[in-house]
């Protein structure tokens, strides 16, 4: 498994995120401009050119004809895909730190920084089919979670929103009233701040990254803990394997570390667990820095990952992976 080094980014990478079909990869960085690739050989398609700080965050309309990113400049756009221009800018008075399109693409939830003595905040924000009836109102916004939000999703069937962030704690709200309805407790939930969080391809459950060195698998509806997969690292990056039962893991030291230790040491690669029974089976090596994004292709034959380093590896798998049996 040779993988394509995609040198496109000048700074950390924040976010990757491939199309519904699989054949763009979009990714997300420190140096202010998302890019997209091919995601079959790593061709550099194109740049967004707009936002004037790192950019957190995107996501990627079902039919890949808008792209919407969310940056500490603290302002979202919405971009068409193919041409790079911005459509529309959301301003807010803090950094935006996740955007995630509903299904259907209608709505978009949005989580904002505490800053400047304003707390952090969810917002949902009406997605308009022309660009010219495209307002900023909020159609819903919740405030109450301590600390930086670092990811929003919408749950099955747009009924709720799911987030976690610095506080530890995994929220469901409810995506019409904003009503808190479930939340983690303390011993089942993370120890620490959550910094990543990602959905099934079906949406029945979900895997959440934590700096206390584990990933926990979760019920999207019920909230019941099904899994813990253990770690000798912080979790930066998670990711779900839609075709196999496995899930990737990545992480690594801070990045303030990293200049004291081997990179052997650092542990920088990316470690693959079967989702069932829980067990490593197996690691990419490669970055020279934490992994910060992991994305599998949606067809789970590839995955790409972005690390502190400023690349992005893309990973085709060999048939053997296919057949691994524990």
């Amino acid at each position: 498994m040779r993988p394509i080094l995609m040198k496109g980014h000048e700074r950390p990478l924040t976010f990757l995120k491939y199309s519904r079909e699989g054949d763009l990869l979009f990714s997300c960085a420190k140096d202010h401009t998302p890019t997209v690739w091919f995601a079959d050989d790593g061709e550099r398609l194109g740049t967004y050119r707009g936002h004037n700080g790192a950019v957190w965050c995107c996501d990627v309309s079902r039919d890949s004809t808008r792209l919407v990113t969310g940056s500490a400049d603290q302002s979202v756009k919405l971009w068409d895909v193919q041409t790079g221009t911005q459509l529309y800018t959301f301003n807010f008075n803090s950094p935006a730190r996740s955007v995630d399109f509903s299904v259907g693409d209608k709505l978009v939830v949005i989580t904002t920084d505490p800053f400047m003595g304003n707390p952090s905040t969810i917002q949902v924000k009406r997605i308009a089919r022309d660009p010219a009836d495209q307002t900023s109102d909020s159609v819903l916004t919740i405030k109450g979670p301590q600390g930086r939000i670092n990811r929003a999703v919408w749950g099955p069937l747009n009924k709720t929103i799911i987030s976690a962030g610095e506080d530890s704690i995994i929220r469901i709200w409810d995506a019409e009233t904003g009503n808190l309805l479930k939340e983690t407790d303390k011993e089942s939930g993370h120890q620490k701040t959550i910094s990543s969080l990602c959905m099934s391809a079906d949406k029945s459950h979900f895997l959440t990254g934590s700096a206390d060195k584990s990933a926990k698998l979760w019920d999207s509806r019920s909230l019941t803990l099904l899994k813990t997969y253990q770690m000798d690292r912080p979790v930066n990056a998670v990711a779900i394997s839609p075709l196999l039962d496995h899930v990737v893991i990545g992480g690594g030291q801070e990045a303030v570390n990293v200049t004291m230790t081997d990179r052997r040491a650092g542990k920088f690669e990316a470690k693959f667990y079967h989702k069932i029974l829980q067990d490593e089976i197996g690691g990419v090596k490669g970055h020279f820095g934490p992994i910060n994004a992991l994305a599998f292709n949606p067809d789970g034959r590839s995955f790409s990952s972005g690390g502190e380093d400023g690349y992005v590896r893309l990973h085709h798998f060999d048939p053997e992976y296919f057949s691994i049996r524990m």
